[in-house]
C-alpha cells in the first residue's frame, strides 16, 4: 500500500508527529510525506489539501491518505466531497479500527489541534496504531463480517453513481484554489510521475504547463 501524508498548514507543527506514527504502525507500505511543512512557498486551508487528496486518490498514485485539521471534521467534510474520496474521522482508536474495519474507506481525518500535551500525542500514536493493526475492510465485529461487507460496497457503489468525474468538478471549481493547488509542486510531480490515471495526469500538464 502507498500511504501519503498531508494535513493543513494550519498543524504544520504535527507534520512530524504524524509522519513519524504512520511510519511506525504501518510498516509494510510506503509512506510518503506531503507536508505542509515550512518548505512550502504558500499556506494550504483544509479546503485546498482536500483537493490535493483528491486528486492523489483519483490518480492512484497512492491507495490511502492520513490527513487532519485542527478538528479533523472540516477536513473529514471536505475531503467526501471529492469524487472517489471516503474519509473517515478518527479522534480516537476505536473509531479508527471501526473505520478500517467496517467502511473500508481510503482516507482518515485526525484532529491535530485538539488535547496536544503529551496525552494527546499519545492518542494519536494509539490512533494510527490501531488503524493499521488489521488488514482493512475484514467487517466488524467478526459475526457481522459479511453484512457489514456487503453495506460498505453498497455505499461506495452509491457514492460512485452520485458524484461526477473529478474533472468536471475540477473545470468548475474556483480558479484561484486550482491555480493554488497546482502549485504544490511534490504533489502534482509526484502524481504525474506515479499516477495511473492518464486522463487526469493529461489534464493536470495541461493546467500547470508541465
Amino acid at each position: 500500500m502507498k500511504i501519503a501524508v498531508i494535513q493543513a498548514t494550519s498543524q504544520i507543527n504535527k507534520n512530524g508527529l504524524l509522519l513519524d506514527a504512520v511510519k511506525k504502525y504501518a510498516k509494510e507500505s510506503e509512506v510518503i510525506n506531503f507536508g505542509c511543512t515550512d518548505s512550502d512557498r504558500d499556506s494550504y486551508s483544509y479546503i485546498e489539501i482536500s483537493v490535493l487528496i483528491g486528486l492523489l486518490l483519483a490518480s492512484k498514485a497512492v491507495d490511502f491518505v492520513v490527513t487532519g485539521c485542527s478538528s479533523g471534521q472540516g477536513m473529514m467534510l471536505a475531503c467526501n466531497n471529492m469524487p472517489g474520496v471516503l474519509c473517515g474521522y478518527a479522534p480516537t482508536p476505536k473509531d479508527a479500527f471501526l473505520f478500517a474495519q467496517i467502511n473500508n474507506g481510503n482516507a482518515i481525518s485526525l484532529p491535530l489541534g485538539e488535547e496536544y500535551t503529551w496525552s494527546g500525542e499519545d492518542n494519536l500514536y494509539k490512533t494510527i496504531e490501531s488503524l493499521f493493526s488489521e488488514p482493512f475492510g475484514q467487517g466488524y465485529p467478526k459475526s457481522e463480517s459479511k453484512r457489514k461487507q456487503k453495506d460498505t460496497a453498497l455505499l461506495k457503489d452509491m457514492r460512485r453513481k452520485s458524484q461526477v468525474d473529478i474533472g468536471i468538478l475540477l473545470e468548475k471549481m474556483d480558479a484561484e484554489i486550482i491555480h493554488k493547488v497546482l502549485r504544490k509542486n511534490d504533489v502534482i510531480g509526484f502524481i504525474l510521475s506515479e499516477g495511473k490515471n492518464k486522463e487526469l495526469k493529461d489534464f493536470l500538464r495541461q493546467k500547470s504547463g508541465n
